[in-house]
């Protein structure tokens, strides 16, 4: 079976979402397929920044955002050599609308998306629809081959004038390509686990513990909190095997304030893996494709910038996209403006966290060093007006987007 649409988007996540909304409003017809029956996932991203939040206010969507779960984080603190507390990046000095980051379940955002977008008669979300590959035409993308997993394993094709991967930096969509990936070596991987969060614990900021050799950051949740402890590169097996009773250790280690409920943790079955990957296309497009978010550039999770690239990308790629899309004259230079738009925001974070992977997480993993540089510390330490700076990269980025006129709502 053959259909057709205006814009195909593999990958129901943040990316694919804000874009498929914004050129739903912008008169494009869109279709997004997710390969998963709901959107319910743990640990993924969760993070939701400055810049989004504004994002969501003009889509018109701002009360039933604030109407979710979450808590907010205003500070990201780190420990200097000496253990003592220091604020890194401190949002409420931030000269925008929303200065926090809200930690929300990543399936109530995409919810959320996809009730808006089932409110446009242009926009089109199927659910257990696998992208399994490309079609092609003369050198052409032309849309993609699917797999239908909820209605015993049919297979199609939906033909497009535009092809978007959003889906990830599994992304099936870069792999069929052919694109070129450029990938930066990263010296660690992270477990990501939960334990119990208690009245009177204190723990209100995005902060890190370390100790010598090992490194957790706390995410404060609703109810608990998200931890992510970093482990050198390659070396989850191993540590795996040495059972739940060493890791609890470890972490009780790291850290101190939260020992007494370690034991919350059953099995190594509730820490999850994540292979942390730095990596992106050299070039983010093809005639008639387009990639975006973790499929075009995957982050590491230093700084917790990954969500907020992937929607500004999103935006971008609206902006410049719906309105030759909607026209019928869609070419490769309206493709290679979004690569040339957004490749330098990306490049200088990456860069930004290969400095923190190579300053800060490695020499900590390597028992070479307690803490991160006195220099850094001590200037957020001396200088609270200089926690501006990595707010403002973390919470809004190097080039925020604006939101396109014609998506905007009151």
């Amino acid at each position: 079976m053959t259909e057709h649409t205006t814009c195909v988007i593999a990958g129901g996540g943040p990316a694919g979402m804000v874009l498929g909304l914004l050129l739903a409003r912008g008169g494009v017809d869109v279709t997004v397929l997710e390969k998963h029956g709901d959107f319910l996932r743990d640990f993924r991203g969760d993070t939701v920044h400055p810049s989004t939040i504004q994002l969501m206010d003009e889509l018109g969507l701002g009360e039933r955002f604030a109407a979710l779960p979450h808590s907010r984080v205003d500070e990201v603190a780190l420990p200097d050599v000496h253990g003592n507390r220091v604020v890194f990046a401190d949002f409420t000095r931030l000269r925008v609308p929303f200065p926090y980051i809200a930690m929300v379940p990543q399936w109530d955002l995409l919810n959320l998306l996809a009730e808006a977008g089932e409110r446009e008669p242009h926009f089109t979300l199927r659910m257990n629809t696998e992208v399994t590959g490309l079609t092609r035409q003369g050198g052409v993308v032309t849309g993609v081959r699917y797999r239908d997993r909820d209605g015993g394993g049919g297979e199609g094709e939906l033909r497009a004038d535009l092809t978007v991967g959003a889906d990830g930096r599994e992304s099936t969509v870069r792999a069929a390509s052919g694109l070129r990936v450029h990938e930066t070596a990263v010296p660690f991987d992270a477990w990501w686990l939960r334990l119990p969060r208690r009245p009177g614990d204190g723990m209100e900021a995005l902060q890190a513990n370390i100790v010598p050799g090992q490194m957790c950051v706390v995410i404060p949740r609703e109810g608990y909190y998200q931890i992510a402890y970093l482990l050198p590169k390659g070396s989850d097996a191993e540590r795996r095997a040495e059972g739940i009773g060493r890791f609890r250790e470890r972490l009780a280690e790291c850290l101190p304030a939260l020992a007494d409920r370690v034991d919350t943790l059953a099995s190594m079955d509730d820490v999850k893996f994540l292979d942390v990957r730095l990596d992106r296309l050299t070039r983010w497009h093809l005639p008639g494709l387009l990639c975006i978010g973790d499929a075009a550039h995957a982050m590491s999770p230093a700084g917790g910038v990954g969500i907020n690239l992937a929607v500004q990308d999103a935006v971008a790629s609206a902006g410049i996209l719906a309105e030759p899309l909607r026209e019928g004259h869609l070419s490769v230079r309206d493709l290679a403006r979004v690569h040339r738009r957004r490749l330098p925001a990306t490049v200088l974070v990456q860069g930004l966290q290969r400095l923190m992977h190579r300053n800060v997480i490695a020499p900590v993993l390597e028992r070479e060093r307690t803490g991160p540089p006195e220099a850094m510390t001590g200037l957020a330490a001396r200088f609270p007006r200089a926690r501006t700076v990595p707010a403002y990269v973390i919470g809004v980025g190097l080039r925020p987007e604006r939101t396109p006129a014609f998506a905007r709502r009151p």
